[in-house]
């Protein structure tokens, strides 16, 4: 059977059109309206890094410019609306969808808990039940009240003193939930202190419904995918339980395969709903405008996916030495209509009076005439503003050719 081709602009467009990227980065960002679209994208990934704003700001802003870090905060640790948990790394999540991480609560406690106890020892499981009776007695602590203990020997784990490693076990077994984080240090609390009543004490779903669940919704997130793509989505179930559930729904007409072509031509299986296939004529496709996105987009998650969806390689080169980086080592890549256009190095400077624009370089086919370039400058000083700089310094011929 000849199976249905997706062109790559087409590909584009319901891709970018499942990650809130295809419209006008307007309208409201807060309370309901900024869950709706932490709802739509599923989780939203935190990190350390704030060379111009934090990630999940970042990526919540170049959705919506109306967003507000404090707007996040709210609903986080007040309005108790998400959670902070793991994806494939630190995220924020919806709060409803804490029943389905009772599946990751209990593979992350028989996984790490015979990690950690190697580490650390056999007294790491009467470590756990100290720690936990200190959170239940005194309320919220952070790792900043244990900072007086050191780690008996070397782990391997950054030597971290024991609490804290127990702090980071109990959390990511469920047993507590980060209840506000202080500069970027998590704060914990008991989870029935901090999730509403409503998710903590809902039904535990079968871990069957779990998977069932997790491909269902990073599928709705990502529009076409292979079954290690929903797998890798909320890293949430195993490679073979989504294989195993794509299958099952190819079988009964749920799914359909599709080839997906790439920018270079070459074509990639995956599977989609049929009504999402039936309906890809209808997709808009994005603005044209620039807007700069956060390296940890979840658009740009997989950095294979986006190369071959876009052309567009691309990788964080933190760890590598300056002498041999191609570009910065924190670039914020810029998309252009339904194409990444190039990577921009720039970071807040002296207190954040001003923001330090060192280079941008376009890809290949992107010429910078006045007109891309008069809307670059644009975007770069609403980015200034989001990050509280009060002024944008550009370096001498900073616009760079390709490489």
């Amino acid at each position: 059977m000849t199976l249905p081709v997706i062109g790559n602009a087409a590909a584009r467009r319901l891709f970018l059109d499942r990650h809130a990227l295809a419209e006008a980065p307007a309208g409201p960002a807060a309370g309901a309206a900024l869950a709706a679209l932490v709802g739509r994208l599923g989780f939203v990934q935190v990190d350390s890094v704030n060379t111009l704003a934090r990630a999940h700001d970042m990526i919540l802003w170049s959705r919506r410019r109306a967003y507000r870090p404090a707007s996040l905060r709210w609903l986080n640790d007040a309005k108790r609306s998400t959670f902070e948990h793991w994806t494939h790394d630190a995220a924020i999540i919806p709060v409803e969808f804490f029943p389905r991480w009772r599946l990751r609560f209990a593979r992350d406690r028989d996984r790490l808990h015979a990690r950690w106890r190697n580490w650390h020892g056999p007294e790491f499981h009467g470590e756990l039940d100290r720690v936990l009776a200190h959170v239940a007695e005194t309320g919220p602590v952070s790792s900043a009240d244990f900072a007086g203990e050191r780690a008996s020997k070397s782990t391997g784990w950054w030597d971290w003193h024991p609490s804290k490693t127990a702090l980071e076990y109990l959390w990511r077994s469920g047993e507590l939930a980060v209840t506000r984080r202080e500069g970027f240090r998590k704060v914990y609390d008991l989870c029935e202190r901090v999730i509403p009543p409503e998710w903590l004490n809902a039904r535990h779903p079968d871990p069957e419904e779990t998977v069932d669940w997790a491909c269902r919704a990073a599928l709705e997130r990502l529009g076409f995918a292979t079954s290690g793509e929903l797998a890798a989505f909320w890293d949430l179930v195993r490679p073979d339980e989504a294989k195993t559930w794509v299958a099952s729904a190819l079988r009964d007409g749920r799914l359909v395969e599709v080839l997906v072509e790439g920018a270079d031509g070459r074509t990639r299986r995956s599977v989609m709903r049929p009504e999402a296939l039936a309906c890809l004529d209808t997709v808009p496709p994005p603005p044209a405008r620039l807007r700069v996105l956060s390296p940890f987009d979840p658009a740009l998650r997989d950095r294979n996916r986006a190369e071959r969806l876009f052309g567009f390689r691309y990788r964080i080169e933190i760890f590598v030495p300056e002498a041999q980086r191609e570009y910065g080592y924190y670039v914020f890549p810029v998309l252009e209509g339904d194409r990444l256009a190039g990577r921009i190095d720039m970071a807040a400077r002296e207190g954040r009076e001003r923001l330090a624009v060192r280079a941008f370089w376009p890809e290949r086919g992107v010429r910078m005439g006045k007109g891309r370039v008069a809307r670059l400058v644009a975007e770069i000083e609403r980015a200034a503003r989001f990050a509280g700089c009060a002024d944008v310094v550009f370096e001498t011929d900073w616009i760079r050719g390709p490489k």
